[in-house]
Formats: C-alpha cells, sequence, structure tokens
C-alpha cells in the first residue's frame, strides 16, 4: 500500500526558509514520478515542483530559484526546500506519486498523479 506522509510545514516570516519532507512506503522513490503541490483557500491546487523517476525535474515559474525538490533514495523520502518565502508562498501543501514516468511538461498537473498525501500547512506572514 502506497503511503505519502508530509512533514516540515510551519509558519515563518517573508524572506524565511522550510524544509518540507514527505515520507514514502509502500515503493521505492527512485522508481517513481514525485510532485510538491500547494493549495491556497479558495483557489485550486497547483504544481509546484515534480520529478521524474529518471531525474527529470520541473518547476513552477513562480518558484523557480526559490524553492529546490530533491529526494533520497536511501530514505524513500522526497523535499522541498523552499528559500525566500513570500505571503503569496501561504497553502497547503501536497506531496504526490505516480508508477508512471511523467514527462517533463507534464509533472505539474495533478491528475497524472495517483498518490497523495494529507499535506502539511505552510504560512508566510509578512
Amino acid at each position: 500500500q502506497v503511503l505519502l506522509v508530509e512533514s516540515g510545514g510551519g509558519s515563518v516570516q517573508s524572506g524565511g526558509s522550510l524544509r518540507l519532507s514527505c515520507a514514502a512506503s509502500g515503493f521505492t522513490t527512485s522508481s517513481y514520478a514525485m510532485g510538491w503541490f500547494r493549495q491556497a483557500p479558495g483557489k485550486e491546487r497547483e504544481g509546484v515542483a515534480g520529478i521524474d523517476s529518471d531525474g527529470t525535474i520541473t518547476y513552477a515559474d513562480s518558484v523557480k530559484g526559490r524553492f529546490t525538490i530533491s529526494r533520497d533514495n536511501a530514505k524513500n523520502t522526497l523535499y522541498l526546500q523552499m528559500n525566500s518565502l513570500k505571503p503569496e508562498d501561504t497553502a497547503m501543501y501536497f506531496c504526490a506519486a505516480d508508477g508512471r514516468s511523467i514527462l517533463a511538461r507534464w509533472l505539474l498537473l495533478s491528475h497524472e498523479y495517483s498518490h497523495w498525501g494529507q499535506g502539511t500547512q505552510v504560512t508566510v506572514s509578512s
């Protein structure tokens, strides 16, 4: 059974940093496409960053240069390092995974993923 558990969210001031973690079980992270998504109140879920099983990475334009997605296959964990946080980054952040290889241009599309975590809240104050 695939299980994704996010952690690392919290409240920070603008310009601060957070590192989100997504602990995976039931599959091997190195063989899955994985991604980070976020959803703010009243808004649609949007893709933030994705990494395919072959290591291809895609970022949303809004986070390029500030966020870094990575995975530690030995720990079966996906990470999202978030620097220079802005109030508009405030949202619930979700980890997602799928057993297929996903093309780079589709890595930020939520319908490409079949497994989801419960989310972790990130709040950035100005």
